[in-house]
């Protein structure tokens, strides 16, 4: 793991932009299919919300995959949805996802403990009654730092689950590679980050100041928001390659045989 300038992250980003560039319409479907799948499994009562952030890894292996076809010169299918729930890989990331419910809950309970109970109880009174919301400086800014705090936390475990998957790593190796690979590169991720929002925030301004405060502003912002999605998660492939090298993945060699 060597170390990256900071201006990487822009590099990274721009990648990601070229691969989602040659096959938007298949990585569109991957990410429509994992958000309705995902929306299922969570309106399942008790442990369905549980078990849909368990699944993160398994699901954000078919963008990964997805990309590395796209780079071999394949033709992304709805198949590839199915990347990290095949045996005995699917355990392993289970295991990871794991992980990621315990940040979850960690990071739920500094929530619970940082933010006063009635904050989110005053912000839905006054949405529907209209008008500002009265809320503390102290509440906004603890929800400030606990966006900050969630962001991190999913980008020092961004790399998990490919390393388990394409590397074989067991998931706590897995998780500690990915941890420390963000942790050495932080400021290449700020840089992608700050990047990858101030392009999305110019163009949701320029929409907004063209187009008003009308409905078709607000779905073509909705449309942004999920392209915004995939251009992370292209980017963070992206990353991956350049830290941790391109993937050797079986299942591709194959194909690109034949």
């Amino acid at each position: 793991m060597n170390s990256l300038p900071a201006l990487t992250g822009w590099t990274w980003l721009k990648r990601g932009a070229s691969l989602f560039r040659q096959q938007p319409a298949a990585l569109t479907t991957l990410l429509f299919a994992n958000i309705l799948i995902s929306i299922g499994i969570s309106a399942v009562p008790l442990l369905g919300p549980m078990i849909a952030v368990v699944l993160i890894p398994a699901f954000s292996m078919a963008f990964m995959q997805a990309c590395l076809m796209i780079e071999n010169g394949q033709r992304v299918t709805p198949a590839v949805l199915l990347t990290g729930f095949r045996k005995p890989a699917f355990a392993e990331l289970c295991k990871v996802g794991l992980v990621y419910l315990g940040v979850s809950l960690l990071l739920a309970l500094v929530t619970r403990f940082a933010v006063d109970p009635g904050f989110w109880e005053n912000v839905a009174r006054q949405g529907r009654e209209g008008g500002q919301p009265e809320v503390a400086a102290s509440d906004i800014m603890a929800m400030f730092a606990i966006f900050g705090l969630d962001v991190a936390a999913l980008m020092a475990l961004c790399f998990a689950a490919p390393l388990a998957y394409w590397q074989k790593m067991s998931p706590f190796k897995a998780t500690f590679y990915s941890f420390f690979a963000v942790l050495r590169s932080a400021r290449v991720f700020i840089v992608l980050l700050l990047a990858w929002f101030a392009i999305f925030f110019a163009i949701t301004m320029v929409l907004t100041m063209i187009l008003g405060g009308t409905n078709i502003t607000r779905v073509l912002i909705m449309w942004l928001i999920f392209l915004f999605i995939l251009l992370l998660q292209c980017a963070m492939y992206a990353g991956y390659r350049e830290i941790f090298g391109k993937p050797q993945d079986e299942a591709v060699k194959v194909d690109l045989s034949k």
